[in-house]
């Protein structure tokens, strides 16, 4: 008899409990690490929403050195690592003097900080989220 118990003394292994809580706080951190990795994306599609602004941006100054005019420009609406998917670049119709170029996101771009991103032939930018007020954190 005294053998059994020493046998069992000697087995170990974990508890249902030691297993829960294991598992609760591998959930926790899985929680935490998803949330920072979605929030890291939406900062990556706004810098690359940002990109194509610009772009567009130099786009029109060049066209305005070449013919003294924004009118009859087509303003770019597509750019490289700014999928559609995310934002919805758009240009209006430019004048002779001005234009504007708005990145709006979609439903799929959940960025409530700047929300939609936009750039005029003054290189005024400007952001309609929670952050309109100081848009150097979106740009």
């Amino acid at each position: 008899m005294k053998r059994t118990q020493r046998m069992r003394a000697g087995v170990t292994g974990f508890t249902l409990i030691e297993l829960m809580i294991t598992v609760a706080v591998i959930a926790i951190l899985a929680a935490i690490a998803m949330a920072s990795y979605n929030w890291a994306m939406v900062k990556s599609r706004r810098a690359a929403a940002v990109t194509c602004l610009q772009q567009g941006a130099q786009f029109m100054e060049r066209y305005y050195t070449t013919n003294m005019s924004y009118k009859d420009a087509t303003v770019p609406t597509t750019c490289d690592g700014v999928s559609a998917t995310f934002y919805t670049v758009s240009g209006g119709t430019p004048t002779a003097s001005a234009f504007t170029i708005t990145a709006t996101p979609t439903s799929k771009q959940n960025d409530t900080l700047c929300g939609t991103l936009t750039i005029n032939q003054q290189g005024v930018r400007t952001a309609s989220g929670t952050a309109a007020s100081s848009p150097a954190q979106c740009w």
